[in-house]
């Protein structure tokens, strides 16, 4: 996902900056939402199970708290390399789509500029 998300950014990004006509700048806002509608998904989706493993981590710490026994340390230990490698790849999500969006007002600027220009 990760280098699917960097490979699209540079390409909506070149071709913003090649766009020279309002439809094709029509097709690439068309695209861009499109394409923001699956990230947001894809991170509520990693919020989610971010949180599930957070809330697994916890109670599997309670247990090692009041039970300390090796099995339970190996499980923390873990569940605890998979949540490190989930918030690293949420916050990698929350980041792209954030800038995502400044490439949406990107678009909708250069609309505006088309429209002033046809005037």
């Amino acid at each position: 996902m990760t280098e699917y998300l960097t490979t699209y950014m540079k390409y909506i990004q070149e071709k913003l900056e090649k766009c020279s006509e309002p439809s094709e700048l029509a097709g690439i806002m068309s695209e861009h939402l499109d394409k923001i509608a699956f990230m947001q998904h894809e991170r509520i989706v990693h919020f989610l199970v971010t949180m599930l493993f957070s809330v697994i981590l916890t109670i599997f710490i309670a247990v090692l708290v009041f039970t300390p026994n090796l099995p339970v340390l190996i499980l923390v230990t873990i569940i605890l390399v998979l949540l490190i490698f989930y918030i690293k790849h949420y916050y990698f999500l929350e980041n792209t789509v954030q800038k995502m969006y400044k490439i949406y007002d990107g678009i909708l600027e250069k609309q505006r500029k088309f429209k002033e220009n046809a005037r």
